[in-house]
This record gives C-alpha cells, structure tokens and sequence, in this order.
C-alpha cells in the first residue's frame, strides 16, 4: 500500500479517447502544487509495448524522453512543462511492462509455483507502482490511458478500484472525464453518453467522485443538474471543460470551476491559501497580446501529424512568449522540398528548424533546407537528425564530398560524416536501446550556444544511435564549422555552428525536451530573436 500521508488521484476516461485527460491532470497538478503541495503526475497506458519507444509517431505522437533516459508517452511532456519537474521512468507504466515484471518474477519463482493471474497478480503490480512514488510528494495524480470499457484498461480499472478500497475514506479519489457533445441539427446537448460512461465505471465497482464534461458549449444549470442526478455526484462536482484558446487556458478554466477546491475538499486536505499564479497569468497575457511575429519554417517528415513534434511547437511558444513575439509555423514537408522548389517553400521565412527523426525518406528534402539557411544566411537551427542533415549538407556543397552521408542511410559511402556510435554497433534489440537521457556538455567559449547559455557546462536529453564522425572533425573545423559543445567523457560532439553565419546551430540532443512555461530553454529563445533580426534587416 503506498504512504499514508500520500493522497491519491486518479483520472479515467469515458466515451472517447483524446479528451485531454493528460492536460486536465497537468492543469489540476499545478494549481494543487500553486498551493504549496509537493505533487506529480504518472500515465498508465493500456498498449502492450512495453514503452512508446517503438511506435510509430502516426499513431501516438512523440516520443519524450526523460532524464533517466525513459522513453514515455508525450503526456508526460505537458506533465513538465506545466508543472516545472521532472519526470522518470516510473512517470509512464504500460500494460507490457507490467506483464514482462510480472513474467520476470514468474520465470524467477517467485510466485512459489502460485497460479499467476490477472487478479492478484496482474493487480497487484499495478498498484505496486500506483504507489511507487509516493516518497517525496503529497499528492500523485494517475492518469489511466484509453476509455473505461476498453478490455485493455480492465487490469487498471480493476487496480484503481482495489486501491480506493485499500487506502480508505479522504486518502484517494476519482475524477472521471467524459464528453457532453453538441447535436446541431436538435440545437442540444445530450448527455446520453456521459451516462453511459459513468454506467460502465460503476459496473466496474466504482463511483466517481468528480466528474469533467468536455463540451463545446456552455454547460446551463439544468444540464449539470441531469449529470448530477444520473451519476450519483454532487451539483459542483460537475465541472464545466470548455474547449480552450490553447492549452495554458486550461489551468485557469479549472481554477474559475473550483476544480482544485472540490479535490482538496474530498481528500480532506486545506485550501485556506489562494494558488500563486501571477507568472501563469503573466505568461498568459504575453501569449494573447504579442508585440512582434515571426514565421518559422519546421521541416520534417511528420508534419500531417503536429503531435510528433509537440515538445517542439511548445518550445516556439514559450520562448516566443519570453520575447513577445507570435511565432507561426510554416509545416514544410521534407519530402517534398527539393533545391527546385526551396524559393517558393522557404523564399518568405525568418527562420529554419531542421527536426528530428529517423530513417531515409524525406532527409535529402532536410539536407536542402540545411543549404537553402547556410547560402541565404538564414537563422538555422538543427535538432538531432536536424543537426546530422547540416552536416552532409556542409560536406557535400562546401567540402566537395558528393557521397557524403550518414551510415544509416548509406553504409558504403567513402565519407561517412554521421557514423553509429561505438556502443550501438552490436545492439539487436531496437526498444530502449539507443543512447537515451541526460547527458554532460561542455561549452566553448565566445561560442554562441556560450552565449545563450551562459554557462559552461549544460545537461540535454539525448535519443539517438548516430553520431557526428571525429575523423572528419579537422576538415570540417578548418573551413569553418565549428564543435562547440562536446561531451567531456566521451568526446562525442553535441553542438556544431558555422563560422560567420549569423545564426547556425545544431544540436545532437533535444533542447525541446527541457523548455517550460515558466524557463523556456535558452537556444529556442535565442533562435526568435535571430529570426525577428533577420526578418527586420529584410525589410
């Protein structure tokens, strides 16, 4: 059982998925931590990979990776970024990883010979790490991944239930989000389905305690009345979740529902202190009331699909905030871009962010968009694979290398600039394997990524099998890129910028990953002002 002191909340889903149950458990977090609780936020997912490492960034978004090198679901980037704390692998359960402890334990005999079932077995594990982190916080939020009536998300549905049993009365709580859609063509909003949801939680063996109604329209009395009545809750524990401006409204919204003030309430714990969220506000009205704009262009392979570079698009809006400037992104698909067509797709632009990504297709349309911001004088910024393409590109157009490239792509090439790290060579396995997490950078002096740091020495977050080919490192320094940032055990190179460009950096790690609302990440805010520079000196 976990830590008495500890209080537990947990979020369920009805109806549909993508309700944003992720976002209200990020904005219920930090209003309960604008109040002086310690507090963090875990996902349970119900898919059976054992970590999102795997999946495709079509179904699932990004990938987002933590300190300790766990690759998690991109909930727990929102987790982050509202609340200003790290995450760790014990943040992102799934299905799979529960099932490969369990089988773990089996194979070690530690069940001593027990028929190993779903109940206790597969239960009990999950509640194991329900309470895993109750340590060093007062409340955990978990949010339960899928719908309630998934028979995926049975096991977790079941271990919520035993867990509510097991810590008693005012230790934990359910807040159970659901949607109340508008029918335009009988002008209602029906709550039907809301009904449904919360009749399935309760054959499931339990009761909400709050219920969050997704609805497009405003919710009347009379409405949250018929919710009340059908679902066995409270008048004001039906709160009101209108569709948002953006998603640092939603704080806000559920402050003005007295969400944190029910939650509180119900676990018996004190709200006399009003939350401090003055720097929310603040950033709030930066965001609305921009004084400057700018137009990035983003390219990469993903771009019908935003959520794969969510910690990206995020980073843009904090550090747009931070220089009071709009940032609008122009989704260039790397696919398309060829040195035909780069004058219409890139001609009207302040700035170029090369993302990341993996495999062949679509990165000669990247190493195009490297040379279009090297020749144009263009501010330049490459993530990862971004960093890699502006390497190739250096090597073919200014080194004259013409079968320059990386290994993962063509391993027979004369001038294999992107090399696979020493360490990966050997690897069979591609879940979790690759060089994952917080690593040491050491910063050049007088060196631009210096200048925005401020600091010699940084920690990124790093996911990648490739690398930057020292061999090569001479040429490339003698005409004019520059290793300005390099990991001090292994001299791996982290950052390389061009010598008289105004603005030219790439990263071999991922700077999104570590940008919040409160401390956007230096390199993202540097980057506005070069473009906002570049877009003045234009005119």
């Amino acid at each position: 059982m976990g830590k008495k002191s500890t209080k537990y909340i947990f979020v369920t889903g009805g109806v549909t998925s993508s309700l944003g149950k992720g976002i209200i458990s990020a904005s219920l977090g930090m209003l309960l931590q604008a109040r002086g609780y310690r507090v963090t936020i875990q996902k349970f997912d119900p898919y059976i990979n054992v970590d999102p490492g795997t999946l495709n960034p079509y179904e699932h978004g990004e990938c987002y990776v933590t300190d300790d090198g766990a690759e998690t679901d991109l909930d727990l980037g929102h987790y982050e970024r509202f609340l200003g704390v790290s995450t760790s692998q014990a943040n992102n359960i799934t299905t799979g990883r529960i099932y490969y402890e369990v089988i773990k334990k089996e194979r070690r005999g530690d069940y001593l010979g027990k028929t190993v079932q779903v109940i206790p077995h597969i239960t009990d594990e999950i509640k194991q790490h329900f309470y895993l982190l109750s340590k060093d916080v007062d409340i955990i939020i978990t949010e339960i991944g899928g719908c309630v009536g998934d028979i995926e998300s049975w096991p977790f549905i079941e271990a919520v239930r035993q867990s509510k049993w097991d810590l008693g009365l005012h230790e934990s709580l359910v807040i159970h989000l659901t949607l109340i859609p508008y029918l335009n063509a009988a002008s209602e909003l029906k709550t039907k389905p809301t009904q449904h949801a919360v009749k399935q939680l309760l054959s499931a063996g339990i009761q909400p305690d709050i219920l969050v109604c997704r609805s497009e329209k405003n919710l009347p009395v009379d409405i949250r009345q018929k919710v009340a009545q059908f679902c066995n809750v409270n008048l004001q524990d039906v709160i009101e979740a209108r569709d948002a401006e953006t998603i640092y409204d939603v704080p806000l919204l559920m402050r003005k529902e007295k969400l944190d003030e029910r939650v509180l309430s119900k676990l018996n714990l004190s709200n006399n202190s009003e939350p401090k969220i003055t720097a929310w506000k603040d950033f709030l009205g930066k965001l609305k009331n921009p004084i400057k704009e700018v137009c990035i262009a983003l390219v990469g392979k993903y771009i019908s699909l935003p959520d794969a570079y969510k910690s990206i698009v995020e980073a843009f809006t904090h550090a747009g905030v931070v220089n009071e400037t709009k940032v609008n992104i122009k989704w260039v698909s790397s696919e398309n871009l060829t040195n035909k067509n780069s004058v219409e797709l890139l001609g009207n632009i302040d700035g170029i962010l090369v993302a990341p990504g993996f495999g062949e297709r679509g990165i000669e349309g990247k190493i195009e968009a490297a040379k279009w911001a090297r020749e144009q004088q263009i501010p330049f910024f490459g993530i990862c694979l971004g960093l890699q393409c502006a390497i190739i590109e250096f090597s073919r157009n200014v080194l004259g290398w013409k079968d320059a490239h990386s290994d993962e792509i063509n391993s027979k090439s004369k001038h294999p600039v992107i090399s696979i790290m020493k360490e990966q060579k050997n690897i069979k396995n591609l879940g979790g394997t690759m060089r994952l997490g917080s690593y040491t950078c050491e910063l050049k002096a007088r060196s631009k990524a210096y200048e925005c740091y401020g600091t010699k020495t940084i920690t990124e977050r790093h996911r990648h099998r490739f690398e930057f080919n020292h061999q090569f490192l001479k040429e490339f320094e003698n005409n004019g890129m520059k290793a300005t940032g390099i990991n001090p055990d292994t001299g791996l190179v982290e950052i390389m910028e061009l010598k008289g460009h105004p603005w030219f950096i790439g990263t071999q790690f991922h700077p999104e990953l570590k940008s919040r609302v409160i401390t956007p990440h230096p390199l993202f805010v540097t980057f506005i002002q070069k473009a906002h520079a570049y877009k003045v000196q234009k005119q």
